[in-house]
Formats: C-alpha cells, sequence, structure tokens
C-alpha cells in the first residue's frame, strides 16, 4: 500500500510537469498585415495565431476550438489583443482607436491572405461553421479594421508590438496606397515607428543612423580599421586612407543594393572569408614592413570586399526606404563615415600615448597587430570552414551574366577614369606646386 501511494504520488507529479502551462509564451509568432488608405478611412486587416493568445480563456471542445461559444472572446482578442498592440499615424499624428469590422476564425490551411482582396473577402463573410473543427493550438484569428483618416493621400507611419507575444516575431506587412502599388515589409520583433511613405529626409536620418550604429557593431570592420591606423601618428596622413577605404566599399554598397552582386548562395560567405583575410593581412603587412605612401591602394581594394559586407547588412534594411533608394544608400555611408571618423579620433591619440608609455614603438606595434591577425586568422578559418559546405558552381553564360559583366566592365573604365584624373593629373600638379612653394621659401 505504501509503495502504491508512493507510485501515485510520482504519476501525479509528472502529469502536473507535463500539463503545459495556459500562459507559456510560445516561442516564435508570425502576424500578417494588410495597411490599405481609401478615401476617410485607414483598413487594416489582420492575421494573428490564436495559440499566442494565452492569456485570453478560450472556450474549448477537447482539443478544439469550441465555435458556439468563441464570438465574445474572439472579439475580445481582436480588441485587446491586435487592437491594443497596433498604431496607426496620419503625418505623424497618431490615428484613434480603431471600429471591429469583422472577425472570424479561421483553419491553418485557410491561404486567403495571399491578397489584400481575398483577404477581406474572406474575414467579412459569413462566419465558419460552428460545429467545424479548428484545434484550438492551430488556429488563426482574422479581424478588419477602420481608422478615421482625414486623407488617403497622407503619409502613414505603424508601430506594431508584437515582439511581446512570443520569444521571436515576425509580422509580414503589406500597405496598399491609392495610386496602385504595393509596398511589403518584413518586420522582426519590434522595430519602432515604420514611415510607410517616408520622406526623403526621414528615409536620410534612419540610415545615416543605422550606418553609425553598424559601424560601431562591426568588430571585423573595426579590426580593420584599427591595422590601417597603427603606423600612422596623426589623422591628416589618414585622410586619404580612409577616402579611398569609403569610396571602395560605397561603390560595392550601392552596386549590390541594384542588383549588381552575385546571387549565389556560396557569395556572402566567401565574402566573410576575404573580410577575414583583409584583417590578417594588414596586420602582417604591420609586422614585416608597413607601407605607408601606399596604404590607400590597400584600403581600396579590401574597401571593395567590405562594401559587400555592408550590403548583407543594409539588405534587409532598405524596405524602409520606400521610393528614396539612393538617398538612403548615400545616408548609410554617411552614417558609416561618421563612426569610422569617431573611431578613429579616438584611435590615433590612443595609439599615440600608448606608445610613448613604451620604450620599444616598433615592438609595440608588432605585439598589436600580432595579436590582431591571431584573432583574424581564427576568423578566417571558421568563416573558411562554413564557405566549403557551399556548392560553388560557375555561372550561366546567357543574356543575364553578359549585361551584369558589361554592367561592371562600364563601372571599372569609370573608376579607371577618376582615379586617373586624381593621380595621374591633379597628383602631380599638386607635387610640382608643392615643390615651387618650396624653392620659393627657401630663396
Amino acid at each position: 500500500m505504501k509503495y502504491t501511494s508512493i507510485l501515485l504520488g510520482l504519476v501525479a507529479c509528472l502529469a502536473m510537469q507535463a500539463r503545459p502551462s495556459a500562459h507559456e509564451i510560445p516561442s516564435d509568432v508570425r502576424v500578417q498585415i494588410f495597411v490599405a488608405p481609401q478615401a476617410d478611412r485607414l483598413r487594416v486587416i489582420v492575421r494573428a495565431p490564436i495559440g499566442a493568445m494565452n492569456e485570453l480563456e478560450w472556450p474549448t471542445a477537447g482539443v478544439f476550438l469550441d465555435l458556439s461559444k468563441a464570438e465574445p472572446v474572439l472579439r475580445q482578442a481582436a480588441t485587446e489583443w491586435i487592437g491594443s498592440r497596433i498604431d496607426l499615424y496620419e503625418d505623424d499624428r497618431r490615428l484613434e482607436a480603431p471600429q471591429l469590422i469583422a472577425v472570424t476564425a479561421s483553419q491553418p490551411s485557410d491561404t486567403s491572405f495571399d491578397s489584400y482582396e481575398r483577404a477581406l473577402a474572406h474575414v467579412t463573410a459569413a462566419p465558419v461553421p460552428r460545429g467545424a473543427d479548428i484545434a484550438l493550438s492551430q488556429a488563426l484569428l482574422d479581424v478588419v479594421l477602420e481608422y478615421r483618416i482625414r486623407s488617403d493621400r497622407a503619409r502613414f507611419s505603424i508601430a506594431s508590438r508584437f515582439d511581446k507575444a512570443g520569444v521571436r516575431s515576425l509580422t509580414i506587412l503589406k500597405f496598399l496606397p491609392p495610386d496602385g502599388t504595393e509596398r511589403a515589409f518584413t518586420i522582426h520583433d519590434e522595430p519602432g515607428i515604420v514611415r510607410l511613405d517616408p520622406r526623403w529626409f526621414q528615409a536620410a536620418w534612419r540610415f545615416v543612423d543605422g550606418g553609425f550604429f553598424h559601424i560601431l557593431d562591426g568588430i571585423d570592420h573595426l579590426l580593420f580599421l584599427l591595422c590601417l591606423v597603427i603606423p600612422f601618428r596623426r589623422v591628416a596622413p589618414l585622410v586619404p586612407v580612409v577616402t579611398a577605404f569609403t569610396v571602395a566599399h560605397s561603390i560595392t554598397l550601392i552596386a549590390s543594393a541594384y542588383d549588381m552582386a552575385p546571387s549565389a548562395l556560396w557569395f556572402p560567405p566567401l565574402v566573410e572569408v576575404l573580410i577575414a583575410v583583409s584583417i590578417v593581412y594588414m596586420a602582417l603587412e604591420n609586422i614585416v614592413s608597413p607601407v605607408v605612401r601606399r596604404r590607400w591602394m590597400v584600403a581600396f581594394g579590401f574597401g571593395l570586399v567590405h562594401g559587400f559586407g555592408f550590403s548583407f547588412a543594409l539588405r534587409e534594411e532598405l524596405q524602409f526606404a520606400g521610393s528614396h533608394l539612393l538617398t538612403a544608400l548615400l545616408s548609410f555611408n554617411v552614417g558609416v563615415e561618421i563612426g569610422q571618423l569617431l573611431v578613429l579620433v579616438a584611435i590615433v591619440p590612443a595609439f599615440n600615448l600608448l606608445f610613448r608609455l613604451v620604450p620599444d614603438q616598433r615592438m609595440a606595434m608588432i605585439v598589436v597587430s600580432a595579436l590582431v591577425a591571431h584573432t583574424g586568422w581564427h576568423w578566417m578559418t571558421d568563416r573558411f570552414a562554413l564557405l566549403r559546405r557551399y556548392p560553388f558552381a560557375w555561372p550561366v553564360l546567357d543574356a543575364a551574366f553578359f549585361a551584369l559583366l558589361m554592367r561592371w566592365t562600364m563601372l571599372a573604365v569609370a573608376l579607371g577614369a577618376v582615379a586617373w584624373l586624381i593621380f595621374g593629373v591633379l597628383g602631380p600638379r599638386r607635387q610640382r606646386s608643392a615643390r615651387r612653394e618650396e624653392a620659393v621659401e627657401r630663396a
């Protein structure tokens, strides 16, 4: 009897532990949203998983949603769970609470949200029959909300807070302005206010901010800059080096944004390997014999590689540029430059102070460069191991390939012309002018 009681107690404990928590946070939440301004109203159609709304008491019949009793809870979820997590703005003016037009529960196999028209027809149609079987853990909540607006030609913004609904959230948003275009957004977690049709200066500010913080978060880019500046003791000689690096990564960044970069799966990991190679090379050059006068050439060459690396980070953000793609790209570069200059202004005096405190400056340069080379080498080997997993395939020699090759050839010719103008024409003139000034001073 004693052992039977113990066994029953263990079974009860296991059963309680196996029972899922009513308020357990789901790992992934996927939400779909259509936003369509029409005359004096803004219509918003939303689809969200009912399984994420576990703070509500859903009526069930076994594992199925009891549709005969679900209507009040569906409306409550539409208002409290969805309506309260979406803020919409018309020309930066927050819109008032929306009106609930329709709400329904859907099967996970329903495909009506592949277009705005089908989604609207589905949600506003007759409700699901009460005898239908929809598993509560897989059921979807579809909602139509309407906001009063002054004009459908205004600039609209949205702030959604579905990141609190799960460990990770993904919001697929489609904006349909009256001109018939469609803009799609893929929003991870909580990005703040998303301007669906930004003005140029709003897009510019967003991307200046993004470029600034990207360079500060990019450890590999910062280590490359560190290797570039180690031999220098003043900021002025660094200007041509930093300018060459900036021009180079701007070229490949813009080219990648305009689909001039290879689309093969092996290309991003290849670029990551080459970025690590650039760090190792610069560190080894500092150790062996730094050639300061030609460093701008090395900075330009590796800057082309780093530009592709910047483009991978920027690719998903370009959806927030609206119709101002070039403005966004240039603004991102401005942000990167501001971050680089801030780093250089901090690094150069710090190295000057460090090298003054040590008895052998050359040995200090070698030690710092060796530490950077060690880090870059590990990155290079790890990234190369990842690159080897991707099968390499030669490009197909079709019309698209030759069109891309022609664009890169035209770009290379233009760059060559600019380099010849700067270093072949203006450079010698500047040197002759400097020699004349020196001669006048001597006389």
